[in-house]
């Protein structure tokens, strides 16, 4: 008799755990009474000013959503955690976010921090759309997007760009780095396809403060590549005007910040490719610009409007997919999302230009180089 009881009891206890882990599963967003995005990104450390802007680009819409009565009088709410840019702890908010009720996501700011994160995400089918994280690998799982241009279109423009106005090239990326190294290697593939020679110097994560030795090597350059990040091009701006170099400087989208990093006493001339011109005439960038301004006192650069744009684009789908139920749990949500974002009639005209996307989850969008304005 206690042998049969034993083995009941333990049946019970086996059928209660299973039953309450497939309630978690069926009902894991039973409790939300808001749309739950959540996401991760650096708002401390060297990477910051990307987080940062990020965060409060995606606030601004959020807000915006709300206050236009959100989607079928539902409102949203929006989380990102700190990661530093590091992947460990990307992944460690994420498993924070998911268990608060996160539902759909714009992944992570950065390359490396993406990574980890969609593979998290992939695990559990969740939707997301990186503002940023260009890298081909954080959006190779089907539930992964991005609003950005991806690392190989921005080395093969970089690549025609500088070979159609220059003559003496020059580059400089950093090998440990997932974001350098990939726009690097595209730049490398199309300027071998175009046959023209250029010179290469590197740099890694344990060797990124003094670039006079790299900088000194390219000063009769009439151009340097820099697939790198705002603070380190920063610090390459000063050793130019240390060593007389005059090369103007052709970087990505993770330039965009360098205008902190620099002084009166850098000359040379820095360009970059963006999705956004703070300057543009268009009426929705114009009151982006505005409202950004209003709320945080300064003009938003190229990461606030991808902050912005993922937000309402991920709304916009959502809508249009008719999506009427703040319990819907996470993997009903990205397949919903996933088949009207991907589907012929479906566009988005943001403030970082107009964007359609395929099943490869890269967006399809215009270009824009603009030269800073020290």
């Amino acid at each position: 008799m206690k042998k049969l009881l034993a083995i009941m009891l333990a049946v019970v206890v086996v059928f209660c755990f299973a039953a309450c882990g497939e309630n978690a599963a069926n009902n894991y967003a039973a409790n939300n009474t808001e749309y739950f995005i959540g996401g991760t990104g650096p708002l401390t450390g060297d990477a910051s000013s990307y987080g940062i802007s990020v965060q409060n680009g995606a606030k601004l819409a959020v807000e915006k959503i709300n206050a236009n009565g959100g989607l079928n009088g539902v409102n949203f709410k929006f989380d990102i955690k700190d990661d530093q840019a590091a992947a460990d702890k990307a992944s460690t908010a994420y498993d924070q976010l998911f268990e608060a009720g996160m539902q759909i996501s714009f992944g992570s700011v950065t390359s490396g921090s993406c990574e980890a994160f969609a593979a998290k995400a992939a695990s559990d089918n969740l939707f997301f759309m990186t503002p940023s994280a260009s890298a081909d690998i954080c959006i190779a799982e089907p539930n992964a997007f991005r609003v950005c241009f991806g690392d190989p279109d921005q080395g093969i423009l970089a690549a025609q760009e500088l070979t159609a106005n220059f003559t003496k090239i020059g580059a400089i990326y950093d090998e440990s780095d997932t974001y350098s190294s990939g726009i690097y290697e595209a730049f490398d593939a199309k300027m071998k396809e175009l046959n023209v020679e250029y010179t290469t110097k590197t740099f890694n994560a344990e060797n990124k403060l003094d670039f006079s030795t790299q900088v000194e090597a390219l000063k009769d350059c009439d151009v340097i590549f820099l697939p790198i990040y705002y603070t380190e091009a920063g610090l390459i701006a000063k050793a130019a005007v240390a060593k007389g170099c005059d090369a103007v400087l052709f970087g990505c989208d993770g330039l965009d910040g360098v205008a902190g990093q620099i002084d009166e006493t850098v000359t040379n001339t820095i360009k970059y490719i963006t999705p956004f011109d703070v300057n543009s005439a268009d009426a929705n960038v114009a009151e982006f610009v505005s409202a950004y301004e209003a709320a945080y006192g300064v003009k938003p650069d190229q990461f606030a409007a991808d902050g912005y744009d993922v937000v309402m684009a991920i709304y916009e789908a959502m809508k249009a997919a008719g999506v009427n139920d703040v319990t819907i749990d996470p993997d009903t949500l990205c397949e919903t999302v996933k088949a009207t974002i991907t589907a012929d009639t479906f566009s988005y005209n943001g403030v970082t230009g107009a964007m359609t996307w395929d099943a490869s989850g890269a967006a399809t969008k215009v270009p824009v180089i603009i030269e800073l304005n020290k």
